[in-house]
């Protein structure tokens, strides 16, 4: 049940019709027909989409009938729920060259031994204009046009194309088409998850349930989006990811552990504490950081992005200029700083130290905190950093 709260509570801004009748309905362990849609108008998946494609796991994960699919012919139109202007009519061949890396950069969230794979063109080319008229009687234009980014575009004057109006119609088919009992999306697709539910409504009379997450702002604040270039890319390499995460304000930190990791409630809200109380954001970042890589590749390349965005970026080298010293575990601290030649005396390094010039960091990129009553510090494989421009990788004497 925990598993389910989480589900349930985290990063959800509202479920449809109510989430009592959801929580019932999965209660019962019914095997549910649950979908996530993403248009390839890119071709990439960023880490905004990562979110809802955990949410879309953890069903799978419950043993529901999952599928991730993928909207190569509502692409077509593309949708304009978080657009001021319609978007850009893409070739099919765009949006085949697109797609053609979306299940790749998705398993890096997705186990797809447990999650189908469909492309919306399957049934949505087949319908014939007999058909798509008898659908779109199901909605009314006015419900379309009165949504806050349309009547701001036809306030201002702007060019409303009538292919925009068929969207919602396209993706409430795909959920009628799939008997979809749960649909999961972004806040603002909610006008086009409901048309799901209203068609299966009227054609199946079947009651269906949306899902209506919270989205990831991007790096200038705004939501993260393809078409803004503020996207954490999900095949960013992960010297990237990294930088672009310790780039974000730091306002944004609590939001980015609960909408791109998959660390803990709890244990976010222990972070949030500590943010509360004062302490520094930095290295609060870097654990984010080295997180969010940690789960998108692993703990060793999480660690090889963090040291290059430390020597890149904070000390403005490059890993090649990192040098090697030898660190012995029978010496105190002090003895390995002199022979290493890092200080010339005792006094050098006690004044270093009093002067926070000296920071050690573990071999996953933890903070160590020196204590002069204890005389040795096991950081083989971590880093030293004196002062601001000098750092060193640390191996065994």
């Amino acid at each position: 049940m925990e598993n389910l709260e989480d589900i349930l509570t985290r990063g959800v801004v509202n479920i449809i019709p109510n989430r009592d009748l959801l929580s019932q309905k999965l209660a019962k362990k019914e095997k549910l027909n649950i979908y996530l849609g993403i248009d390839p108008t890119a071709t990439h998946i960023h880490l905004g989409h990562a979110f809802p494609l955990r949410k879309l796991e953890q069903f799978a994960q419950l043993g529901h009938n999952v599928t991730f699919l993928i909207g190569d012919f509502t692409a077509l139109i593309g949708d304009t729920s978080d657009k001021e202007s319609e978007r850009p009519i893409l070739t099919t061949e765009e949006i085949e060259n697109n797609f053609k890396t979306y299940k790749q950069q998705a398993q890096k969230v997705l186990d797809f031994s447990k999650i189908h794979v469909r492309h919306n063109s399957e049934w949505l080319k087949n319908l014939s204009f007999e058909e798509i008229v008898k659908l779109a009687q199901s909605f009314s234009a006015n419900d379309f046009l009165s949504r806050e980014l349309i009547a701001k575009r036809l306030k201002e004057g702007k060019r409303i194309g009538l292919h925009e109006l068929l969207y919602p119609v396209m993706q409430g088919y795909d959920s009628y088409y799939m008997n979809t009992d749960l649909q999961i999306g972004g806040a603002d697709q909610t006008f086009n998850m409901q048309a799901g539910r209203s068609l299966q409504k009227v054609l199946r009379k079947k009651d269906s349930f949306v899902l209506s997450l919270d989205y990831l702002l991007g790096t200038d604040g705004r939501k993260m989006s393809k078409s803004w270039g503020n996207a954490i890319w999900l095949d960013d390499t992960p010297e990237d990811i990294y930088a672009k995460v310790m780039a974000i304000n730091d306002d944004l930190i609590s939001q980015y552990y609960r909408l791109a990791t998959n660390i803990s409630l709890t244990e976010i809200q222990a972070i949030e504490n500590e943010l509360q109380r004062g302490t520094h954001p930095m290295n609060i970042k870097k654990n984010l950081a080295r997180q969010i890589v940690i789960e998108l590749f692993d703990l060793s390349t999480a660690e090889s992005a963090e040291l290059s965005f430390i020597s890149k970026v904070q000390n403005k080298q490059t890993p090649n200029e990192i040098p090697n010293i030898n660190w012995n575990l029978q010496k105190d601290v002090t003895e390995n700083f002199i022979e290493q030649g890092l200080v010339q005396s005792k006094s050098q390094f006690k004044q270093l130290i009093e002067q926070n010039g000296i920071h050690f960091f573990s071999s996953n990129g933890n903070p160590i905190i020196y204590n002069p009553q204890i005389p040795s510090i096991d950081i083989l494989g971590g880093t030293i950093r004196i002062g601001k421009q000098r750092i060193y990788k640390v191996k065994s004497s």
